[in-house]
C-alpha cells in the first residue's frame, strides 16, 4: 500500500520525483540574514555605547592637544593682545586702556625698524648657507663612508651643546684682541676685523653661530629623506650614464623636495624668532639688556621685546612688538604655504 501511495504521489506531483532539491538560494539567504540579525541584535545600552565610541571617542583622543594649546598657546596670545592695548608697567601694573597707541608708537620707532632689518638680514645670511651646507653634509653621509654611524651622530653634537657655552666659545673666537679668527687673518696678511663694532661683521659672527648650531640638525632631516629615495631611480640614472652630480640634481633633489620645503618653513619661523645666539653673543661681552651691541648692530625683534619687557618694564609696548612679530611670522608662513601649494600643483 505504501508503494502504491508513493507511485501515486509522483504521478500527481512531478517535483516529488528524483532526488530532493535544495532550498532556493534567496530563501536560504533570507533565513541566514534574519537569523544573523536575530543573533547580532544589540541591547539598547550596547547601541548607545557603539554610537558614543564612533562619534565621541576620536575627539577625546585629540582633546588633550587642544587643551594644552588653549592653556599655553591661545590664552597667552589673547592676553598679550589685551596688554598691548593698555599702559602696563612692571611696578605700577595696569595704568589704563590706551587702544592702539602702542602700535602707533611702534611704527614711528627707529629701534623697531633697526631690529626688523637686523632680523631679516641675519635670517638670510644664516639660513640660506645653512640649508645648502646641510644638503652637502647629508649627501656625504648618504654615501658608503667608514664609520657612518659615528659621523651621523657627531653632526648632532652642536645642537645639544648649551647655547651659553656656544656664546662664550664664539665670543672668544671673534674677540678683537685675542680672538683666533683675527689671529688667522693676520697670519695670512689681512687686517684684523672689529667683529663686535661693525654691523656686517657682528651679524656675520651671529650667523656663523646659528649655522654651526643648526646645520647638523637639518642635515639629519635631509639624510632621513634621502634614505627613502628608491634605489631603482639611481640604477636607471647610472644606466643612462648620469654622473653623481647629475644624479644628485635630477634624482635626489626632486625626490626630497617636500622635506626641503619643510626645512625652509621651519628655518623661516625660527630665524624670525632669533634670540638666544645674539643675546649670548652680547651677554658674553657683559651686556644683558638686549641692546644687541653699542649701536644695536645685531639687535633682533625678540631682543627688542626682551629689552622693553625686562630692562624698561614697559609691558604694553613689548606686547605690541610681540603681536607685530606674530603677524609678520604668520604672513611669511602663508607665503611659504602658497609656495608649497604651487610646487605641489606643478608636480
Amino acid at each position: 500500500m505504501a508503494t502504491q501511495s508513493s507511485e501515486t504521489a509522483r504521478s500527481v506531483d512531478p517535483s516529488a520525483s528524483g532526488p530532493p532539491r535544495p532550498a532556493p538560494a534567496a530563501d536560504t539567504g533570507k533565513q541566514s540574514r534574519s537569523g544573523g540579525a536575530r543573533g547580532q541584535r544589540r541591547a539598547p545600552g550596547g547601541d548607545r555605547r557603539f554610537r558614543f565610541d564612533k562619534h565621541i571617542t576620536p575627539y577625546l583622543f585629540i582633546a588633550p592637544f587642544f587643551v594644552v594649546f588653549g592653556v599655553f598657546g591661545l590664552y597667552p596670545l589673547l592676553y598679550t593682545m589685551w596688554v598691548s592695548m593698555h599702559d602696563w608697567e612692571m611696578l605700577g601694573g595696569n595704568q589704563g586702556f590706551v587702544g592702539l597707541e602702542n602700535f602707533q608708537r611702534l611704527f614711528g620707532d627707529e629701534d623697531f625698524y633697526n631690529a626688523l632689518g637686523n632680523t631679516f638680514s641675519i635670517f638670510l645670511i644664516s639660513t640660506v648657507p645653512q640649508l645648502l651646507f646641510a644638503l652637502f653634509l647629508a649627501a656625504m653621509l648618504n654615501t658608503s663612508l667608514r664609520g657612518r654611524a659615528f659621523w651621523r651622530a657627531s653632526i648632532l653634537v652642536p645642537n645639544i651643546v648649551s647655547v651659553v657655552a656656544i656664546g662664550i666659545i664664539f665670543t672668544q673666537f671673534f674677540s678683537n684682541q685675542y680672538g683666533m679668527v683675527n689671529w688667522l687673518l693676520e697670519a695670512v696678511g689681512l687686517e684684523p676685523v672689529d667683529w663686535r663694532g661693525d654691523t656686517w661683521s657682528s651679524q656675520l659672527a651671529v650667523s656663523i653661530m646659528v649655522m654651526w648650531r643648526w646645520a647638523g640638525y637639518n642635515a639629519l632631516i635631509y639624510l632621513a629623506a634621502m634614505q627613502g629615495v628608491p634605489k631603482e631611480l639611481y640604477e636607471s640614472a647610472m644606466l643612462d650614464g648620469a654622473s653623481r652630480w647629475r644624479q644628485f640634481w635630477s634624482v635626489t633633489i626632486p625626490s626630497i623636495r617636500p622635506t626641503i620645503i619643510f626645512t625652509v618653513i621651519i628655518s623661516t619661523v625660527g630665524g624670525l624668532q632669533l634670540f638666544s645666539e645674539p643675546f649670548m653673543y652680547d651677554a658674553a661681552a657683559g651686556s644683558t639688556d638686549g641692546s644687541g651691541g653699542s649701536q644695536g648692530q645685531f639687535q633682533t625683534l625678540m631682543m627688542l621685546v626682551f629689552r622693553y619687557l625686562n630692562a624698561r618694564g614697559d609691558y604694553g609696548y613689548a606686547s605690541a612688538v610681540s603681536w607685530v612679530l606674530f603677524i609678520i611670522i604668520a604672513l611669511v608662513a602663508l607665503l611659504n604655504f602658497a609656495i608649497v601649494r604651487r610646487i605641489s600643483s606643478a608636480r
